[in-house]
C-alpha cells in the first residue's frame, strides 16, 4: 500500500485531514489478496457502493480508510462531524443482508468481481428513516436518495478496506485520482484552483459563474460526476462530448483541466454540496463553486439551501472555500450575462427557458438562442435526441 502523503508547502490545499488516503495494493500483493478474497464470505455492494469504495481507494474520501463504523455514521448524520471532529455531511456506509460471522469480508461489484477485502471492525443497525430526514431532509421514498438507503436496509458493516483491483473507469482518459489531479497542478504551476461539479451540460449560465470564478484563481477543474445518475438525467458520454467541444472553443486550455468525478449521485442538496466540496478539496481543489439547488432534485430543497448550510461551520473549517452564484441569465438591456446581484431588469428582459422547453426544442432538432446555450454544445444534444 503507498505511503500516504501531506501537501501544502507550495501551494496546492493539503487533502482533508492533513493526508492523502492510498487503500491500493498492486503486484505480488494485490494477487495474494485476490486468492484470500476468493475464499472469503462475499458481500456484492451496490452500484453507489462500490463508487464509494473506489473514491476511498484512490483517496477522493480521505481521512476514510473504509467503510464508516458507527461513531463516525453517527457523527456524519448527527453532526456533520466525523468521530475525531472532522467535518463530514454524508454516512459512506456498506450494508449487508445480515451480521457476517467472520472478521473479514470480500467486496465484489454488482456484476460480481472482486475488488477488494474488509477488515470487520464493526457490524451495527441504524434508523434510516432518521439518516434520510437528517441527510436528506425527508422520509418520502419517492426521493432517490432515500429510496436508495431504505433498499440498502439497516444493518452496516465498517471497517477498512485494502483495494486489489480497481474498477474499470467510464471515461479513462479524463480518469484522475486526487494524486494525478495534484501532481496536474502542481505542473500547470496552480495553486488556487476552482473545481466545478456538474452532473448536466453546461450551458451559458454555467460557463458565465465558472469564468467569473476563474477570473480570481490559477486554474479550473471541471469535474463531471460520471456515477449512477437518475434515469432521466442526460448520460454521461452525452455530457462529456458537451464539455469537450466547450472547452475547445470557449475556454483557455492553459487553465482549464477536464476530469471526471466517479461518485453516485445521492440528490442530499445542502448535505452533498458539502461533501463535493469536500471531496474536491482532496482533488487538490482550493476553491468550489456552488451555484443554484446545488445536488437538488424535485422540490425538496430550496433554491439557496446549498448556499446556507455552510454558514453552519466554523469561519474556514472546511479549509476549502465556497464560492456562491446566484441564478444567471442574459438580459437583453444590459446585452450580457448577468445575475439578481447584478442586473437591475425585470425577468421579461431576461432570456428564459425552462427545462421542459429546451428538451422539447431539442427533441425537434432546434438549436436553443446563443443567449442560453453554445450552439455546438445544442448540436451534441440534438444528435443524442435523435439516436434515442
Amino acid at each position: 500500500m503507498a505511503e500516504a502523503t501531506t501537501t501544502k508547502a507550495g501551494g496546492l490545499i493539503a487533502p482533508h485531514g492533513g493526508e492523502l488516503i492510498d487503500r491500493t495494493v498492486t503486484g505480488d500483493e494485490a494477487a495474494s489478496l485476490a486468492e484470500q478474497a476468493a475464499s472469503l464470505p462475499r458481500v456484492r455492494m451496490s452500484e453507489k457502493q462500490t463508487a464509494d469504495l473506489d473514491m476511498i481507494a484512490s483517496g477522493a474520501l480521505s481521512p476514510l480508510t473504509g467503510f464508516m463504523t458507527r461513531a463516525d455514521y453517527d457523527g456524519a448524520v448527527e453532526s456533520m462531524h466525523l468521530a475525531n471532529g472532522l467535518p463530514w455531511a454524508l454516512p459512506v456506509t456498506l450494508s449487508v443482508p445480515e451480521a457476517p460471522a467472520g472478521d473479514r469480508l470480500a467486496l465484489e461489484s454488482p456484476d460480481g468481481e472482486l475488488l477488494g477485502i474488509l477488515d470487520v471492525e464493526e457490524v451495527y443497525t441504524v434508523d434510516r428513516e432518521n439518516e434520510a430526514a437528517k441527510t436528506y431532509r425527508t422520509t418520502d421514498d419517492a426521493h432517490p436518495g432515500v429510496a436508495q438507503i431504505y433498499a440498502e436496509g439497516p444493518t452496516l458493516v465498517g471497517g477498512p478496506v485494502t483495494v486489489f483491483k480497481r474498477p474499470d473507469p467510464a471515461f479513462p482518459s479524463h480518469h484522475l485520482d486526487p494524486k494525478d489531479t495534484r501532481a496536474a497542478f502542481a505542473e500547470r504551476g496552480w495553486a488556487r484552483v476552482v473545481g466545478f461539479q456538474t452532473r448536466n451540460p453546461v450551458h451559458r449560465a454555467h460557463e458565465y459563474i465558472q469564468k467569473c470564478a476563474l477570473e480570481t484563481v490559477d486554474g479550473l477543474l471541471l469535474h463531471p460526476l460520471v456515477g449512477k445518475t437518475k434515469g432521466d438525467d442526460i448520460p454521461a458520454d452525452v455530457r462529456m462530448r458537451c464539455y469537450q467541444v466547450l472547452l475547445e472553443k470557449y475556454y483557455p486550455a492553459d487553465r482549464t483541466l477536464l476530469s471526471v468525478f466517479p461518485a453516485a449521485m445521492r440528490y442530499a442538496g445542502p448535505r452533498e454540496a458539502v461533501w463535493h466540496a469536500i471531496c474536491r478539496k482532496n482533488y487538490g481543489c482550493s476553491h468550489f463553486i456552488v451555484g443554484r439547488d446545488h445536488a437538488g432534485v424535485g422540490s425538496y430543497y430550496g433554491t439557496y439551501d446549498a448556499h446556507h448550510i455552510f454558514d453552519e461551520f466554523e469561519p474556514h473549517e472546511l479549509d476549502i472555500e465556497p464560492m456562491f452564484f446566484d441564478h444567471t441569465f442574459f438580459c437583453r438591456t444590459c446585452g450580457n450575462m448577468a445575475s439578481n446581484k447584478t442586473c437591475p431588469h425585470d425577468a421579461e428582459h431576461h432570456v428564459f427557458l425552462s427545462g421542459t422547453k429546451v428538451r422539447e426544442m431539442l427533441g425537434n432538432g432546434e438549436v436553443p438562442p446563443v443567449e442560453f446555450s453554445r450552439p455546438e454544445v445544442a448540436q451534441v444534444l440534438i444528435e443524442a435526441y435523435r439516436q434515442q
